[in-house]
Formats: C-alpha cells, structure tokens, sequence
C-alpha cells in the first residue's frame, strides 16, 4: 500500500514548500501539492514541517576506550538516534596499530548488524600507516567505506604529520576524504604534567590543558599539509573561533575546506568544568567546550555556510564510568551523549531563535553530510527516488529534555531541563512509521549502506 503524508511542508536545503508526500515501499515516489489519495493510506501532517531524515556522521557506538567501553552499544545508540530523528548514522571502524582496515570493518560490521535501529554506515580509521594499510584502501572503496579519520592527538591513534601526509595524498590518488581530529597533542602533554605536578586534579584542568590555540595550531597545520597534498579535508568537531579563523584563512588562500561542529559546543561553555561534585566529568570531552563568543562564531559561521554539518560525537558514558577520573582528570572517559537530542536543540536555539533558517537546518543535518560522505541521493533531501525517510517535527507543541526520558543507555543529560520549540511527532525509516511521539514502534531495522565518493 501506498502512504501519503498530507497538509505538511516539506523542508529540504534548496528551500520549503506546501506539499505532500507520497511513499510507495521503501521509496518516496512523488513530492506536490494535492496529491491523489486514492487508494493511499493518509497520514495527516497538517500544521507540521516535514525534513529529511537527519544524518549524523559523527558517532561511537560500541567503542572500547580509557579502559572502558562507551555506555551506547549499536542497540541502545541506534534507537536513541532514530528517536531523535536520526535515520542514518556514520560510525568509526577503528581497528587497533597493528591490525587489518578489514579486521576493523569486519568487527564493526558484527557490533552493528542486525541490531541497529537507524540505518548506518562506517568510516575507517587510519591510525597505522604501512604497505599492508596503503594495498587494503581500495577494497575499502568497494565495501562502500570512501571516508577515513586520523587524530593529530592521541598516542594510540595519531600517525605524526609525515605519515599524514602520505595518506592525505593516497586521498587525493584515490577520491577519499579524510576527517581530522585537530589538537596539539605536544604542548597538551605538557599541560597535562604541569596541573599534575600542581596538584590540580579535578575537572576544572580539563579545557585549560587543551585551550582553542591548540586546536588553530592543528589545524593550520593540517590545512598547510592538505595545501601541499593538494586535497580538501575535513575538519571534524570543530570547537573554537581560532580554529574557525584558521579555517577562513585557507579558504581565502583557495583551499576546499569542509567543517564540523556539534551541538554542544553551539550551546554550552566552559564554565561547566567547574561545578561542584565532579559535576564537571559529565562534560569532558576533546576538544573541550569553548566560551560564548566561541558559541556564537560557529553559529554564524553556521549561516554563512562555513560550517557544513552539525554531527554529534556521540560517544557516551554513565557517570559510573565518568567517575574513573574523580582523582585525576585525564583519566575519565571523554565524550557526551546528543544523538537524541541534535535535531530539538538545532530547531530551538537554531531556528526558532531566528540564527539560522528551517532550510540550513535540513541542509547541515541531512543535505550536506549525505553529499559529502557519499550517501546523496538516495538520503539527505526528500524527493522523488530518495528513501522515504522523513523527520515530522510538529512546532506547535513543546518538548523537554530529561534524563528520565531518554532511551541512550546513559543516567544523565547534558541538556537536563532544557524546553524544546517542538518536538519531533514521527520518524519515518525507508517508508515505515518508526517513531510516533517519542515511541519506537518496532525492532531495529536498520540496514548498512555502502557509500560512494563525495559530490558535496
């Protein structure tokens, strides 16, 4: 049977419309206003606003790290991310130094299949650089993996800039993109001793051993090397205005510059690392959260079109496991959860607060990561020939943000207390009815989706 979602508006990044959607199976077949309903199931979403399912090219399900692995597996994480109005995610592969890409592509393929709510996908981590890892690239391509992670930071995961370069040129060979975690991971060592050999242990060290010149430097410096490699980039979770500014610098030189942000460093500060009993290890993440004029730059950089997606990295934790580092702040687990949350928060202090349109929205939530990690067309816009994956957000009636509430597999919420401007009333997946007023309605179905190379 066909459905047809009627009376709604449909919000893709090329602008918004009256109009009804027609679903046939897993597909969207047609996109108008006053469409037949003959022998159609109707689903009335007057009054509502209808966007492409959300993609979040930024998450860690399943990951063991800091002697401990993240509190979302693929179940827990790929419901919280449908419910949330996420129909895809792009998760890391991340085999180990010394391991096989295959090796990690197979073992994520286990952690997710057959368990995943969403549908979803892989980048692969690169953090060993060797003949065995350069012959196994194209394979990756033919699996539907066209996009790769390396860490300037890390000791267990950064490869050093001469390696990077190498593999930022088998980019270029090869059609990939590469997304780069951007920290000094020097100066940050020495940081680290220095509040060590002060006895200064608690939360409040955290962002001070990691300030936003570290992130610019990086950043300059792999921009430098992209420049010379003669390759776009991607830099991910971008956290501050100095990065920003380093970013607007290579552009100016004529550099391709692809950028992401997360919500939580759009709408929360620093300040956070200082409250009372260890409060502060809910928010300790890398990079850390900047300043409120840092919020703002990436606001505005959002509506210029300098920042191309709003993922999450997700990478959550209990604070069970946060309290690992009560007595030393390197040692808890880094990362928050926001796969539920990123599509509410970007319509309330996005839209409704008037920094960025409906549009935008749907452009940095679907749009663009679908074009830039090799997913568009078939995710990413509604219309006909995608798959029928549509957010419903009904902006007439608020929500609110409660750890009490939500299904990731964590006891607490960054956004705790926070009112929503709407909610999301359904998630559709490929067609199907998923989610309705924050109830999934079925098992997981998500599918793996092989990916091609980048149109953004």
């Amino acid at each position: 049977m066909k459905t047809l979602l009627k009376g709604g508006t449909v919000v893709n990044a090329a602008g918004k419309q009256a109009a009804d959607v027609l679903i046939e199976g897993e597909k969207i077949i047609a996109v108008g206003a006053d469409l037949s309903a003959e022998g159609c199931k109707v689903i009335d979403v007057s009054g509502k606003l209808l966007f492409p399912g959300f993609i979040d090219a930024h998450t860690h399900f399943d990951l063991d790290v800091c002697n401990t692995t993240t509190a979302d597996d693929f179940y827990t994480g790929g419901r919280s991310a449908l419910r949330g109005g996420t129909t895809m995610v792009i998760d890391f592969a991340c085999p180990n130094k010394g391991e096989t890409l295959q090796y990690g592509l197979d073992l994520w393929h286990r952690k997710a299949e057959g368990k995943t709510a969403c549908d979803y996908g892989f980048h692969m981590t690169i953090d060993d650089w060797n003949e065995g890892i350069i012959e196994e690239l194209p394979r990756m391509f033919e699996e539907g993996i066209s996009s790769f992670k390396m860490y300037m930071t890390y000791p267990a995961m950064m490869i050093g800039d001469e390696d990077m370069f190498k593999a930022l040129r088998k980019m270029k060979e090869l059609g990939g993109i590469a997304g780069v975690h951007c920290e000094n991971a020097g100066v940050i060592d020495a940081l680290i001793k220095e509040k060590k050999a002060a006895g200064e242990f608690a939360p409040a060290s955290h962002p001070l051993c990691r300030p936003s010149i570290l992130e610019a430097e990086a950043v300059s410096r792999l921009l430098k090397m992209a420049a010379v490699a003669d390759v776009p980039v991607v830099i991910v979770h971008l956290s501050s205005e100095d990065g920003l500014k380093e970013v607007q610098a290579a552009r100016a030189r004529g550099q391709k510059v692809y950028v992401e942000t997360c919500p939580h460093y759009l709408l929360l500060e620093d300040s956070v690392y200082s409250k009372p009993d260890f409060e502060g290890a809910k928010y300790v993440c890398a990079p850390p959260l900047r300043k409120k004029q840092d919020n703002e730059a990436l606001w505005s950089a959002i509506a210029r079109g300098e920042v191309q997606t709003v993922s999450t990295d997700h990478c959550s934790f209990t604070l069970k496991q946060k309290d690992a580092g009560r007595e030393d702040f390197t040692q808890i687990p880094g990362g928050m959860p926001g796969v539920e949350t990123r599509g509410v928060l970007l319509y309330t202090f996005g839209v409704a607060e008037g920094r960025i349109t409906a549009e935008k929205m749907a452009e940095v939530l679907s749009e663009a990561p679908a074009k830039l990690y090799g997913a568009y067309p078939r995710k990413g816009h509604i219309a006909p020939g995608a798959d029928a994956d549509i957010v419903v957000y009904d902006p007439a009636v608020d929500g609110l943000i409660t750890a009490a509430d939500q299904v990731a597999n964590v006891d607490y919420a960054p956004y705790e207390g926070v009112r929503t401007a709407g909610h999301i009333a359904q998630v559709w997946l490929r067609g199907e009815l998923s989610v309705e007023e924050g109830k999934l309605l079925s098992e997981p179905k998500g599918k793996y989706i092989p990916r091609g190379k980048c149109s953004l």
